[in-house]
């Protein structure tokens, strides 16, 4: 993968430097703040889904409550957090028609979505990829893919030790949880929980688009990604993937 920097919306520059790790972690603050709760990034996605054309009022915060039946207050936080960030704009409406009625707050989102955030290779690279992946036998093919992930991984991890925890002196739920929110900010919107007494990261975007949909091995770069991390932040692991939005699941689930 080519080397790049993540900006404050998630977006990457090949051309610019790789992060300091200092400004690699404030990105993934900025971002998981805003993102790392589940319902907050449904949220996000439904003021997005409102936001397109001209003429669209954006929503409100009853409209979000009721959507996801949540108290109005609660909606509205998550909205300000939003908004906060820069992810969607607020701006208060009078009633449609200039009819009486107390004004209301819309929201749009703004700029590019930070949940669309491409890998830091363009698609012709990653097809190149997984067409030459193919001519390999299959156990091969995932082994390269995953050593490739593990590797970028493990660079990944040398910007996350702001803290000065050596390897094993952390949890293996808080270093589940740092790396998923350095897939976060890569694009993956990413959490941590536990499941059947396994702790997993559920990844409910995947920044490798349709070429992972059509080359499916490369699924096994992000398998290697965790993994990497994971050796670096707590030991040596051997993660699984369980479930895969490119075989049709509704999202990519690693466990450990």
């Amino acid at each position: 993968m080519a080397t790049g920097r993540i900006t404050a919306t998630g977006q990457s520059s090949a051309s610019d430097a790789q992060m300091s790790p200092g400004s690699f972690t404030a990105t993934v603050t900025a971002i998981t703040s805003a993102f790392g709760d589940p319902t907050r990034r449904a949220v996000y996605l439904f003021v997005r889904e409102n936001s397109t054309g001209r003429e669209s009022g954006g929503v409100t915060a009853s409209q979000v409550a009721e959507k996801f039946d949540l108290h109005p207050n609660v909606a509205r936080h998550h909205l300000d957090k939003l908004a906060a960030g820069g992810y969607v704009e607020a701006n208060v409406e009078k009633p449609h028609g200039g009819g009486a009625g107390r004004p209301s707050k819309h929201y749009r989102s703004i700029g590019p979505s930070p949940l669309e955030s491409q890998v830091r290779s363009d698609d012709l690279v990653l097809s190149l990829l997984g067409k030459a992946l193919e001519h390999l036998p299959r156990d091969r093919a995932e082994a390269m893919a995953e050593e490739v992930g593990a590797q970028y991984g493990r660079a990944l991890a040398s910007g996350l030790v702001g803290d000065d925890l050596a390897v094993g002196q952390r949890s293996l739920r808080t270093a589940m949880q740092a790396v998923a929110d350095a897939l976060t900010a890569h694009g993956f919107a990413a959490h941590a929980d536990q499941r059947n007494n396994q702790l997993r990261i559920v990844n409910n975007h995947c920044p490798f688009g349709d070429v992972a949909i059509a080359h499916p091995v490369i699924c096994a770069v992000d398998r290697g990604m965790v993994k990497g991390m994971l050796g670096a932040l707590y030991g040596d692991t051997s993660p699984e993937l369980q479930a895969s939005l490119p075989q049709g699941d509704t999202f990519c689930a690693t466990t450990v």
